[in-house]
């Protein structure tokens, strides 16, 4: 196994890049490799693609069109192994290379440069949401009740169009395990946050914010054998980052939300209106999960009896609860205006995750109909004499490609040789030579070399020309 690149530890002026290639060169965060599809006795090995941060830009903010492209995947993944270090995790069992990362992960100079990565991902990552957020007409907490309750009835009666793909599928139990991953990706990261903003001296001007949180997580911990059983249902374990290279972007991003608002404790009031949002949406999905699971996976689903019931009083009561007594002390509109915008970032990133779900799972399950298309769009450009930019790549066998998005459309062109291209935990793809397959932009793939040697090429395809052909 190849060493990984050795950084000298950076200053804070340093360019940002550096320090995020030097965040990136540990061990644990290393390029998976052939049997790292899924790592599920191994808690501190997060892959990252650490190669790619050659090109990327980390020194400015993500705008919002791009959030689901390569740098904000990247990005999130970094941001995860950054908020995850201050928690324990302990492995099934011990192994040299689980002793190894753990050392990695948990050592003095990962702690070092994760306080320099984090302000760089955080500011890369979520300055987006400043030009996303509608704010309050009105700063008041009669105001804030009103935009509250009024969301939960929108949601309430509008399908989700996530979950809603997963039952239209072909494969329902291919889709059904990918939206189970998801769901691992961030609900045990939130409420991890959620457990970490406990931890506070809050009583001087909130008696009861500290039990209401802490009562919070106590509801997680007490529901987690049934999470355990739902996961084991499917064939899935519970430990963290198992399934590290099919989390989505977008799922990652939702845990890491939660934590960026735990974590920076200056964001308290956006930390509650993010909590409050969490309630709404687990509430919200709580029956169409219950339905899904039990359908597509016939899995134990009394994971989903947990939880907060939500009613319009009860929401009102709600938001009463956790801002009435900082009102009394700082003030309406600074408490307000912080709790409406942490709700509101919450919402952009579930909108978020809703999307791209349906997206990928639709792709997902319609394979043939991609390469279909790929078939089409080579043959057009071949007999229209059409030049465009490809990359080539020849890898050797067992070389694995790190799951990953492109910020463009591409074909996968295989000139010689044979590879598994994957998607998720349930199957793999088998491409040989002369196969082709359309990869759009964003779609969450990996693969691994089956041959000696396989010859590949991935023409990169414009908006317009795949409008024009497909």
């Amino acid at each position: 196994m190849a060493q990984a690149k050795e950084y000298a530890l950076p200053s804070e002026e340093q360019n940002p890049n550096e320090i995020l290639k030097a965040f990136a060169a540990n061990r644990a965060f290393r390029a998976a490799e052939w049997d790292e599809l899924t790592t599920e006795s191994n808690p501190y090995r997060r892959p990252v693609r650490p190669d790619d941060l050659a090109w990327l830009d980390y020194s400015r903010p993500l705008p919002s069109a791009d959030a689901l492209k390569l740098s904000g995947f990247l990005g999130h993944r970094m941001l995860r192994n950054v908020y995850d270090l201050d928690a324990l995790y302990l492995p099934p069992q011990d192994g040299a290379a689980v002793r190894a990362d753990r050392e990695a992960f948990y050592c003095d100079r990962n702690r070092e440069l994760s306080a320099l990565a984090k302000p760089v991902l955080e500011q890369h990552l979520f300055t987006l949401l400043d030009g996303e957020r509608t704010p309050l007409r009105t700063p008041t907490r009669a105001a804030l009740e009103r935009h509250v309750v009024g969301y939960f009835e929108e949601r309430k009666d509008r399908p989700h169009k996530g979950i809603e793909a997963v039952l239209d599928t072909k494969d329902k139990r291919a889709a059904a395990t990918f939206l189970l991953l998801q769901l691992s990706a961030f609900t045990p990261a939130m409420n991890t946050a959620v457990g970490r903003a406990a931890l506070g001296e809050y009583e001087l001007a909130h008696e009861t914010l500290r039990t209401l949180l802490v009562d919070q997580y106590r509801d997680w911990v007490v529901a987690s054998p049934d999470y355990g059983k739902l996961l084991a249902g499917a064939g899935l374990k519970t430990a963290a980052a198992a399934y590290w290279q099919l989390y989505m972007n977008s799922s990652l991003a939702r845990g890491n939300h939660l934590h960026h608002l735990s974590a920076n404790r200056e964001h308290l009031f956006g930390f509650l209106g993010a909590l409050m949002h969490k309630k709404i949406d687990e509430a919200l999905n709580r029956d169409r999960l219950r339905a899904v699971f039990a359908e597509c996976l016939q899995t134990g689903t009394a994971y989903f009896e947990n939880g907060y019931e939500v009613t319009e009083a009860g929401l009102t009561t709600r938001v009463g609860q956790l801002l009435a007594p900082l009102v009394d002390r700082y003030g309406e509109q600074v408490v307000v205006e912080g709790f409406h915008r942490g709700f509101a970032d919450a919402t952009w990133y579930a909108d978020l995750w809703e999307q791209d779900l349906w997206e990928q799972v639709t792709w997902a399950d319609s394979i043939g109909e991609y390469q279909d298309k790929a078939r089409k769009i080579d043959k057009y450009l071949k007999d229209e004499g059409i030049e465009i930019d490809l990359d080539t790549f020849v890898e050797s066998s067992e070389e694995t490609s790190t799951t990953h998005v492109h910020d463009e459309h591409r074909l996968v062109v295989i000139e010689a040789g044979q590879m598994h291209f994957w998607n998720n935990v349930t199957h793999k793809i088998e491409l040989n030579q002369g196969d082709k397959l359309l990869i759009p932009v964003s779609r969450l793939h990996g693969s691994t070399v089956l041959s000696g040697e396989c010859t590949y090429h991935q023409p990169i395809i414009p908006d317009d020309l795949l409008n024009r052909i497909v």
